[in-house]
């Protein structure tokens, strides 16, 4: 993450297009905003577009604007995001669900910093620094051909490739904490204190849903509990029997039923009756 940080200073002082990627919820649009809000585009707008969220038919009207008339149900001209952009950040998410149509009217808006209104034949110029993001391996796309390789070389410029949750050690309980405080005083609650054992649950789990994940459970827990303990049985089931990453199949039988002892104790609250009663063995 401080490689991700370094990156994010030096991107920030230029105007070069920047291509953002890693898995879903490890926070692509918080780099973006990061890079616009540390560059001097910073007074100016900072517009997120969900490319995979507007309907295709609805794409182009929503970033090049449309004029009275261009099709049916235009009533009035309308700006689009582009032109909302002016002299800012446009975030396009999702980069990868856009059609190679739209694709290509990207690439020449890069090319030649100019926007054509749907329904106008007169282009426009626009100064909006692009930031573009992903959750897909572009290069991949681009050699089943359902990305244009001329528009990924544009957009990959400077890469920033932000690392899942699960591959960033301690940051996990400093994350929680952080969330833990954070939800704490936006629910004017006493601030909650969570025990080593739950923490280490939360260490041991694969977070696929990476920080966004941890941050929706960390705000379920603060909402739902009477207590201002986080303790084990806090969390959710499957976190808590999940196997512990790393550990292979390298290991023997000893070793792995005093591993399932210890993740059934911790999943019970270390209460040795009902963890013998799970596990079929005495006290």
């Amino acid at each position: 993450m401080k490689k991700v940080f370094r990156s994010i200073k030096k991107a920030a002082s230029t105007t070069a297009t920047i291509l953002i990627s890693g898995e879903s919820g490890t926070g692509k649009e918080l780099i973006a905003r990061a890079i616009h809000y540390n560059s001097p585009r910073a007074s100016a707008a900072f517009v997120p577009v969900n490319c995979g969220a507007i309907p295709e038919n609805l794409l182009e009207s929503e970033l090049f604007g449309h004029v009275k008339g261009a099709f049916t149900g235009a009533t009035s001209t309308r700006a689009g995001f582009f032109q909302t952009a002016e002299g800012g950040t446009i975030f396009l998410d999702e980069i990868s669900d856009m059609s190679l149509l739209m694709q290509s009217r990207l690439l020449r808006i890069l090319e030649v910093k100019e926007v054509c209104m749907v329904g106008s034949s007169r282009p426009r110029n626009v100064d909006v620094r692009i930031l573009a993001a992903t959750n897909k391996t572009l290069f991949s796309l681009v050699q089943k051909g359902v990305f244009r390789e001329d528009l990924y070389y544009r957009l990959n410029v400077i890469n920033i490739n932000v690392p899942p949750l699960r591959d960033r050690g301690d940051d996990i309980i400093i994350l929680t904490r952080h969330f833990v405080n954070k939800f704490s005083r936006e629910y004017n609650r006493e601030e909650s204190d969570i025990t080593d054992e739950a923490l280490q649950v939360l260490r041991n789990y694969d977070w696929p849903g990476n920080v966004r994940e941890l941050e929706n459970l960390i705000q379920r827990i603060i909402v739902m509990s009477d207590s201002n303990v986080i303790d084990v049985p806090d969390l959710p089931v499957h976190m808590r029997f999940s196997v512990p990453r790393g550990m292979g199949i390298n290991r023997t039988l000893e070793q792995v039923e005093a591993e399932h002892i210890r993740n059934v104790l911790a999943g019970v609250g270390n209460n040795k009756t009902k963890a013998s009663e799970i596990l079929g063995i005495d006290r």
